[in-house]
């Protein structure tokens, strides 16, 4: 059973309303970049960094394993993609908002090229993977909630701290 780009589009909606909920939350504190750089421990991600993970990983599945194209969030990648190292160096809330926007209409922008003919094609970018263009909007969907809960998480504990 094939999926189709428009319920990608509607789950994708979805996913992100609550992570801009949590965003709003935090931008409501009287120190927003104490409760953005919270982590648990010792060079582990931060919620900043859970959530511009997100926003990288779908630019790196808009622009280079989609499909290929430039990005202009590339000095993102080495910081936020999978594998990296959370460092010091947090974004602040207005930041992490604009590069979740950039990189949310770059995705819907290569989702729309995909036809239902081409679902089960795995793309030039994902051969390694072997993951067909259905299952990587499938991963896609699943991976944004997956980070936006540990960031709530990440920050219930920070709350608990203050």
């Amino acid at each position: 059973m094939s999926i189709d780009t428009a319920t990608i589009g509607q789950l994708l909606e979805l996913n992100r309303t609550m992570t801009l909920k949590l965003l709003n939350e935090i931008g409501q504190f009287d120190d927003p970049q104490s409760a953005l750089a919270y982590r648990p421990g010792p060079q582990r991600a931060h919620i900043a960094w859970q959530i511009m993970h997100v926003a990288i990983t779908e630019e790196l599945f808009a622009t280079d394993r989609l499909r290929k194209t430039t990005s202009n969030l590339s000095d993102w990648f080495p910081i936020f993609q999978k594998g990296s190292i959370a460092g010091d160096d947090i974004p602040t809330l207005e930041t992490i908002q604009s590069v979740l926007a950039e990189s949310r209409a770059n995705l819907l922008d290569t989702i729309s090229q995909i036809s239902e003919a081409e679902m089960e094609q795995i793309p030039d970018g994902l051969k390694e993977r072997g993951w067909t263009n259905q299952m990587a909007l499938q991963i896609v969907c699943w991976h944004e909630p997956h980070h936006q809960g540990q960031a709530h998480l990440l920050l219930n504990s920070w709350k608990t701290e203050q």
